[in-house]
């Protein structure tokens, strides 16, 4: 069997994921078991479109629930005092400078498991293009980011923790 990769997250995120594995296995296994046996009620399983529902619903909160085990076993979490404000890891948002358009964005360095593009700033993790070039980084250093339609030229300007 292949090693797990390891997962870097900060203690809030791995508090969070513990936190929805418990409501999957407690609260919401138990609801899904009612709407089963409320299905069931219904009659002839074979043509019960409830019931078929229920059925999938707790193969995807048991599949969700497996999937948060596996990123626990394998988290390795970074401390608050290794986050720091001149050098790039997650747990710290980032503003660059387009070297093309002049333009300044913002870019939060989070856990894979936080992704959010369309956050503001955008939530990216480590194993984006982007935020792979620019982890270890520190303020005044210049990257190149090779993207799908074509490349990013920055200069990062400030290095901030993420509250």
């Amino acid at each position: 069997m292949a090693e797990q990769k390891k997962v870097t997250l900060t203690q809030a995120s791995y508090d969070k994921l513990v936190a929805e594995k418990n409501e999957l296995e407690t609260v919401k296994k138990k609801e899904i078991a009612e709407h089963i046996k409320e299905a069931k009620g219904y009659g002839d399983l074979s043509e019960n479109a409830e019931y078929d529902a229920a059925k999938e619903e707790q193969a995807q909160n048991q599949a969700r629930i497996q999937e948060i085990a596996d990123t626990l076993a394998n988290a390795v979490i970074i401390k608050e005092e290794d986050i720091h404000d001149d050098i790039i890891s997650i747990g710290v948002t980032v503003t660059v400078k387009d070297k093309k358009t002049k333009k300044k964005l913002q870019y939060e360095i989070v856990a894979t498991n936080e992704v959010d593009p369309f956050s503001e700033p955008p939530k990216i993790s480590t194993d984006s293009a982007i935020g792979e070039s620019l982890l270890g980084k520190t303020t005044g250093d210049k990257i190149e980011v090779i993207v799908p339609n074509g490349v990013l030229n920055y200069e990062i300007v400030k290095i901030e923790i993420t509250n």
